[in-house]
C-alpha cells in the first residue's frame, strides 16, 4: 500500500469508525459500500481493506446478497484502542469513561500489588523516574508532558505485575488517560494528592510493600472516578 493509499485507508477508517460509534449506523444498518467509496472519494479496494478492519473490531460482518451490516453493540469489541478512541469522541464519553474507570479500579490496585512482589530492579527505576516526571510537570499547564509520564507509569506497573493478561491492558490505558487529557476531562493542574499518591506507589513497588501499592494504587483509581463525578458528571 502506498503513502497515499495509507493515508486515505486511515481517513475513511476514522470516519466510519466514528460515524458507526457514535451512532450515525445503527445496528443492523447495511453499508453501501460502493457509495461510501464514492461519496469519500477513495477506490473500491481502499474501501474493502477499510471493511475488513472494521471487521476484525466485530463492528461490521459482511453477508452475501445482504452486504456490510453493522453488528450490535454488544457484540464490538470494546477492548480494542481505536474503537475506544473513537467512541470516546462521541458523545457516549462520560458514559465511556466512567466504565473504563471502573474496569482500571478492578484491575490496577491487583496489578501494582504483584508488580511490588516480581518489579526488577529496572523496572523500579523506571517507575521512579516516570513518577519524578509527573511532579516535574504537574504544574504550569504541561497536560501533555504529564500524559507521556502517566501512561509509561501505569504501563510499567501493568507489566511488572508478571501476569500477561494485565500487561496486555496498557493500550487501553493509555486510551483512557489520552482520552481523558484531549477531551478536556481533567484539571487544567493534575490533582496534587493524586501526583504524590503515584511518588508513594513508586516507593511501595520498589520496597516490595505489596499491600501499600495495592492500598495506594486503589486510591488512585478510586480518586480518578471522583473527577468524572465534577468534570463529566
Amino acid at each position: 500500500m502506498t503513502e497515499e493509499a495509507r493515508g486515505l485507508h486511515a481517513r475513511v477508517l476514522d470516519t466510519l469508525g466514528l460515524a458507526i460509534t457514535a451512532g450515525e449506523y445503527p445496528p443492523g444498518s447495511v453499508l453501501r459500500t460502493d457509495e461510501l467509496a464514492e461519496r469519500l472519494e477513495v477506490s473500491r479496494p481502499v474501501m474493502r481493506e477499510v471493511v475488513r478492519v472494521l471487521e476484525s473490531m466485530h463492528l461490521v460482518e459482511s453477508r452475501r446478497r445482504v452486504g456490510v451490516t453493522v453488528r450490535p453493540t454488544a457484540e464490538w469489541n470494546v477492548y480494542d484502542p481505536q474503537v475506544i478512541r473513537w467512541r470516546l469522541a462521541g458523545a457516549d464519553r462520560s458514559r465511556q469513561l466512567r466504565s473504563l474507570t471502573v474496569l482500571r479500579s478492578a484491575v490496577e490496585p491487583v496489578a501494582a500489588g504483584l508488580a511490588a512482589r516480581n518489579a526488577t530492579p529496572q523496572q523500579c527505576a523506571e517507575l521512579t523516574e516516570c513518577a519524578l516526571g509527573m511532579v516535574a510537570t504537574s504544574r504550569g499547564h504541561q497536560l501533555e508532558g504529564y500524559l507521556v509520564h502517566d501512561i509509561a507509569f501505569h504501563r510499567i506497573i501493568l507489566n511488572a505485575s508478571g501476569n500477561e493478561m494485565f500487561a496486555h491492558l496498557g493500550d487501553l490505558v493509555a486510551e483512557v488517560l489520552a482520552g481523558r487529557t484531549h477531551h478536556r476531562v481533567m484539571f487544567e493542574d493534575p490533582d496534587p494528592a493524586a501526583v504524590t499518591l503515584h511518588v508513594q506507589v513508586a516507593e511501595a513497588v520498589r520496597e516490595g510493600d505489596a499491600a501499600r501499592a495495592e492500598e495506594l494504587t486503589r486510591e488512585i483509581t478510586v480518586g480518578a472516578l471522583q473527577e468524572l463525578d465534577v468534570l463529566a458528571p
